[in-house]
């Protein structure tokens, strides 16, 4: 195959998968295996070959990824049904005091969207944006667009959220490196989008706060069931992150023998695994925010049960992800589309990003928009075969690209839109452009700390 007709191949996959997507109204699941046996015929692949590549691609890669989704599904709901979130928010407002909020926002949304997704923390976390508007007569974005970019760039940056988890396992990146860099990157990257942008958007869009009382919609509301407490919140949701890094780091040392391997290490890097360190993590949750606080073990149940819902859709998709992927380094159009693109001068993460934010223009999902440009970049990966800190941020750079220009084919803007009782112009000025803002700083910080790596 010559490298023009391997160009061909992937842009008339890529028009195909947007089209069954915007047009036909198909599910990515579908129009993600449509794509993926689309390319596999143009390749001139065997249909019985077409055929394994899906059972392979799925089945290697729901093997991690459902395990961890799954896990962090159920124990981001056990934060939110038991008013963690609220918590979290208050005892920050309190410490930061009534002027500084906006920066108390910033760091209630990265914490919350670790575990919680981001529409999830938006409406639990909306009334406190709507009592400080009232409170101190700013307009709502003074507050609101750092709890967003709090909640986004978590949300796209830092496992086990389901957007970083499904490139770093479909690009084969460790998940402890992830987190990293996540946090190094996400960090000053929230503070621009979000208290910095915020504070200069709000004196353009003076929104008040609705006449209506909302309340928080977290299961234990009431005078009788008091919120629990932030420290116990903030360690939940920083032990599984701890023992991912703890597991990561030590894993590498005995790897490059800075430490002896021995049983106390192996036991270590056990817990430290994702799977591990997720079971864990929803265990303690479980156990301080429901059952000591007299949750019943059926309605536990139950909301265990209900997290599993969206985060099937996400697992499928992912999976489906992955099959473009096999089927791409089986047909030998994945080696082929590799070695070309290892002989330009342009760089890998600045090219993974650009697929990304393509597809997510384009088409609307940052979670398609990342499993498709990870699906696409993986063959140059192994090609590549970067170490495991340039792989992580080749992974952010993916999620920055998919964060980009959140528009009227988004769900979220219509969602901050209805929150915020913005017109679409309005959404387009603040909600759009904040994402535009995480996505280039999250493409200028991963190229800058590539230099240095």
């Amino acid at each position: 195959m010559s490298p023009a007709y391997i160009l061909l191949i992937v842009i008339s996959g890529v028009v195909l998968l947007l089209l069954l997507i915007l047009k036909a109204k198909l599910s990515a699941f579908i129009s993600l295996l449509m794509t993926s046996v689309f390319v596999g015929i143009l390749a001139g692949m065997p249909l019985s070959g077409i055929i394994l590549s899906i059972q392979n691609g799925m089945g290697g890669t729901l093997g991690f990824v459902a395990t961890v989704v799954g896990l962090g599904a159920i124990f981001g709901q056990m934060l939110e049904s038991s008013g963690g979130a609220e918590s979290l928010a208050q005892y920050l407002i309190k410490k930061f005091g009534r002027k500084k909020s906006s920066w108390a926002m910033v760091i209630t949304g990265f914490l919350v969207a670790i575990p919680v997704f981001l529409d999830v923390g938006l409406i639990i976390l909306i009334p406190v944006v709507y009592a400080l508007s009232r409170d101190t007569k700013r307009s709502l974005l003074y507050y609101g667009i750092p709890l967003l970019a709090g909640l986004a760039v978590a949300h796209s940056f830092i496992p086990p959220t389901p957007g970083p988890v499904a490139v770093a396992d479909i690009l084969g990146a460790d998940i402890g490196w992830v987190i990293v860099f996540g946090f190094i990157l996400g960090i000053p990257t929230a503070i621009i989008a979000g208290p910095v942008f915020g504070k200069y958007i709000a004196g353009k869009i003076n929104i008040g706060p609705p006449s209506d009382l909302f309340v928080s919609g977290h299961e234990n509301s009431g005078k009788d069931k008091p919120l629990p407490e932030f420290w116990l919140v903030f360690l939940l949701i920083s032990t599984p992150l701890l023992l991912i890094l703890a597991g990561t780091f030590i894993n590498f040392g005995v790897a490059k023998s800075y430490i002896t391997e021995s049983l106390f290490t192996s036991i270590l890097i056990f817990v430290g695994h994702p799977f591990s360190a997720l079971i864990i993590a929803t265990l303690l949750a479980i156990w301080f925010l429901c059952m000591r606080r007299g949750m019943p073990k059926n309605k536990i149940l139950e909301l265990s049960t209900k997290a599993l819902g969206p985060a099937g859709i996400i697992i499928l998709i992912t999976g489906a992800g992955g099959v473009l992927k096999q089927v791409l380094i089986d047909s030998g159009i994945g080696n082929m589309m590799a070695e070309s693109i290892a002989g330009s001068s342009m760089p890998v993460i600045l090219l993974a990003w650009i697929l990304a934010a393509l597809v997510r223009i384009t088409q609307g999902s940052a979670t398609v928009a990342m499993i498709t440009a990870a699906g696409i970049i993986s063959p140059v990966i192994q090609l590549v075969n970067p170490e495991q800190p340039h792989m992580a941020l080749i992974v952010i750079a993916i999620a920055s690209g998919a964060t980009i220009l959140s528009h009227v084919n988004d769900s979220g803007f219509w969602l901050v839109s209805k929150y915020f009782g913005m017109d679409e112009k309005q959404t387009l000025r603040s909600w759009t452009m904040m994402e535009t803002i995480i996505a280039l700083c999250g493409l200028g910080f991963t190229l800058l700390m590539s230099v240095f790596i």
